[in-house]
């Protein structure tokens, strides 16, 4: 899967990129830093069951610290996105392009009010502003692209009597829309399956309504530890009920990221506190010791973000949240009934991320096609139960597939 982070130029896109990713990308404090989009690999947190088994995994793609195992997801950076976008201004069509394949976005705000609509310096911007006009220019987006041809293809689609949901998911397949999203968004609308006489007015809420289902958001309110940020996020919380909106601070989770990843700190990602190795500074691998600056700073964001916000710094909440709430995936152990390492000797060496619902079969076409064709039962290797094909597969299963 692959989530793209969108807002205006200048709130912190590549800062919450390479906090999540350690990625090495310029990062400035003007528009367009970023041009080409940027791809990266984040995480997502999961408890590991390496525990329940009394064992030590040995991750081939992550890294587990702690009970805590970090699967990987792809990201995605693209350049800001301006008010016109959606008609081209500020190179926005070659912007929004890049985003045809991500599965969901980010919508990195400044919510300290310190840059205009357009991502230029100022004080006082209303973050709620760009909530609204980003929202917007998506739903054009995927408007203009439906528009374009579409009274050709729903007269086609009248004349030859198509299954509407199927003809529309084929058609616009390179969004990455699917049959049941098309179907769920013509049950909200009540939408007569004669699209040939829908109006221009019912065409555009089927279109925005179909990018909320095929590419959900969620709002980082970023910079949130810094001018009036505190203040902005509870106004516009309270302004828009029906989004999810995590305070975020990508500076510091970068910070804490980088000073772990220097041997200086013991922190994990998500977590509400970090630790000085040892008490009073240490030598870092590099031989350099964390000096008066870097303790106060350091102290800072232990002050100003970790102990005042929920979840932290917010970037792994925001993650998780995407992945786990959003498009509602769910993790998944491949593990014997009676051996749990790989050829290779590494124990519980994966875990993947399958969407809610999937059965066993699935899981067994997921690992390879040859598994899901000669099944023939799944081993669940917590309690040594047999499950049938048609067993849905629970949050955190640790299962064997038996094959013919």
């Amino acid at each position: 899967m692959l989530i793209g982070l969108v807002g205006k130029p200048s709130v912190g896109k590549s800062t919450f990129f390479k906090a999540a990713t350690l990625a090495e990308i310029e990062i400035a404090s003007y528009p367009f830093t970023t041009i080409k989009a940027n791809h990266g690999v984040g995480y997502v947190k999961v408890k590991c069951i390496e525990k329940e088994f009394e064992v030590k995994c040995n991750p081939n793609h992550g890294f587990c610290i702690n009970g805590n195992r970090f699967v990987p997801i792809d990201l995605m950076d693209v350049a800001g996105l301006v008010p016109g976008a959606s008609e081209g201004k500020g190179l926005g069509n070659q912007f929004l392009d890049d985003l045809r394949q991500a599965d969901a976005f980010i919508h990195i705000v400044d919510i300290s009010g310190k840059t205009d609509i357009e991502g230029k310096p100022t004080k006082g911007h209303d973050p709620a502003l760009d909530i609204k006009f980003l929202e917007e220019e998506l739903n054009k987006w995927y408007y203009n692209i439906f528009q374009k041809g579409w009274r050709t293809f729903s007269r086609k689609v009248d004349m030859q009597g198509q299954k509407l949901s199927e003809a529309v998911a084929t058609q616009f397949s390179g969004l990455k829309v699917n049959e049941n999203q098309v179907k769920s968004v013509l049950l909200e609308l009540d939408l007569s399956e004669k699209c040939s006489t829908w109006s221009d007015e019912m065409i555009m809420k089927f279109t925005g309504a179909l990018r909320a289902k095929s590419k959900p958001m969620i709002i980082a309110a970023n910079k949130v530890d810094i001018f009036s940020g505190s203040e902005n996020y509870e106004r516009v919380k309270k302004e828009f009920p029906n989004l999810r909106i995590i305070p975020c601070s990508a500076d510091s989770e970068l910070a804490l990221r980088q000073a772990a990843k220097a041997e200086l700190i013991e922190y994990v990602s998500g977590e509400k506190e970090f630790i000085i190795l040892p008490q009073g500074g240490v030598l870092s691998k590099e031989g350099k010791e964390l000096n008066g600056k870097q303790k106060e700073a350091l102290e800072k964001i232990r002050e100003s973000v970790l102990d005042k916000f929920e979840f932290g710094t917010g970037v792994q909440e925001v993650l998780n949240h995407v992945i786990f709430d959003l498009l509602e995936y769910i993790p998944i152990f491949p593990a014997g009934a009676n051996k749990l390492g790989d050829s290779k000797g590494n124990i519980l060496p994966d875990c993947f991320l399958l969407p809610g619902g999937s059965t066993a079969l699935d899981f067994a076409y997921f690992l390879h096609t040859d598994f899901g064709k000669n099944f023939i039962k799944a081993i669940n290797a917590k309690t040594k139960m047999a499950l049938g094909k048609e067993y849905k597969l629970q949050y955190g299963d640790a299962l064997e597939i038996l094959t013919k």
